[in-house]
């Protein structure tokens, strides 16, 4: 269900709020596990920081965003709170739930939200969102159901790569970026 760049512009314009998923989004998906001898837990979880600048520049933009995670995670807490993360739903089973609580609480329509996901659990979010984003690298029904596949894999970008088309479609790209220099 891709659409036409100027129909996903028009979309883009409308975003308020930026949700995302975690693995296979923020991260390549890989579950990395290590023991200590009594107990086995999550070791290492990779983030790229191209996204992490990404939601930075979002927010600076005036976004809002947010991330909701099927699982429970040290590591995401610590980036989420690094990065100032406006929402983090974490061990979110039924992940529609969190999204209502947060469209709620920010007082948006499902079109002024956009959504990136990759995996199965994502899809009735992506189905309510008024721009859903698949990365390159997601499950074929995420795809199908997605107004945009970005060219990135998750966890390589694909999350900076979905603000820079939103960012640039409300024309506040160019002045974010200017604080780099030419």
């Amino acid at each position: 269900m891709e659409l036409p760049p100027d129909e996903v512009a028009e979309r883009a314009r409308r975003i308020r709020l930026l949700l995302t998923d975690c693995d296979g989004v923020l991260t390549d998906g890989s579950l990395y596990y290590a023991t200590d001898g009594e107990r086995v837990f999550e070791a290492v979880k990779v983030f790229h920081i191209h996204d992490g600048l990404g939601l930075q520049l979002a927010r600076r933009a005036g976004l809002k965003v947010g991330i909701i995670s099927g699982r429970t995670s040290l590591p995401l807490a610590e980036r989420a709170r690094e990065l100032m993360v406006d929402y983090l739903y974490q061990g979110v089973e039924i992940k529609l739930d969190a999204y209502e609580q947060v469209r709620a609480a920010e007082g948006l329509r499902d079109e002024e939200i956009a959504y990136i996901g990759d995996d199965l659990p994502d899809l009735p979010l992506m189905r309510r969102a008024g721009l859903a984003i698949a990365v390159a690298d997601a499950a074929t029904e995420v795809r199908q159901c997605a107004h945009v596949i970005t060219q990135r894999q998750g966890g390589r970008g694909a999350v900076r790569e979905t603000i820079e088309l939103i960012l640039k479609a409300q024309e506040k790209w160019d002045a974010l970026i200017g604080q780099y220099g030419e």
